[in-house]
């Protein structure tokens, strides 16, 4: 297997372990066990646990920011697009694989130290709030800044709440109530 190949393999065994088992429940040990490589092969393209978590939260965003941005694009302009994050995430939930946001999972397990973690998973926070104030601003005409980031941030928090409700209740009764309250965010914007 090319070096490449190799890295990519680690970090995809170890993205499984840790979205499945969490951060702290995976051991290195058994991500070269997983991975069927040695111990040498495994530091040599990582440092550390921390690097392959980083690796891991990285390749998690990319995906998930590429899918849903492919996702929202395919609906109809105005407010089809804007509760398309909603459909996505019960998509995301109807999978066999589904155990809630792989960031806020991993967060929960950090020591308050941990500043490197944390603000990577802030950072992708932020382009995810981003991402969905573009959305508003290309869907709701003559509206300000000001309105652009209340929906965007409540449209954000909605989702945010409806990930971990849905993945805590086993059930994806909290992303139909979410997508059913997020016009109350723009209704006004429409009028």
């Amino acid at each position: 297997m090319a070096k490449s190949n190799i890295k990519e393999h680690i970090i995809e065994i170890a993205s499984k372990l840790f979205y499945v088992n969490g951060y702290n429940a995976t051991g290195i040990n058994e991500i070269i066990t997983k991975a069927e490589i040695a111990k040498a092969t495994l530091y040599h393209h990582f440092k550390s646990k921390e690097a392959i978590c980083i690796a891991y939260l990285e390749r998690r965003h990319k995906s998930f920011m590429r899918s849903l941005s492919s996702y929202v694009l395919e609906r109809a302009e105005g407010k089809q697009k804007l509760l398309a994050i909603f459909d996505y995430l019960r998509d995301m939930y109807r999978n066999d694989d589904f155990y809630g946001c792989w960031g806020i999972k991993t967060f929960g397990e950090l020591p308050p130290d941990n500043q490197m973690i944390s603000a990577l998973i802030q950072k992708h926070k932020k382009e995810f709030l981003l991402f969905l104030g573009g959305i508003v601003g290309d869907n709701l005409m003559n509206i300000s800044k000001a309105e652009t980031e209340k929906i965007s941030g409540g449209l954000y928090l909605l989702y945010e709440s409806a990930i971990t409700e849905s993945y805590l209740h086993k059930n994806d009764w909290p992303i139909h109530l979410a997508k059913r309250i997020a016009p109350s965010l723009f209704s006004e914007a429409e009028a």
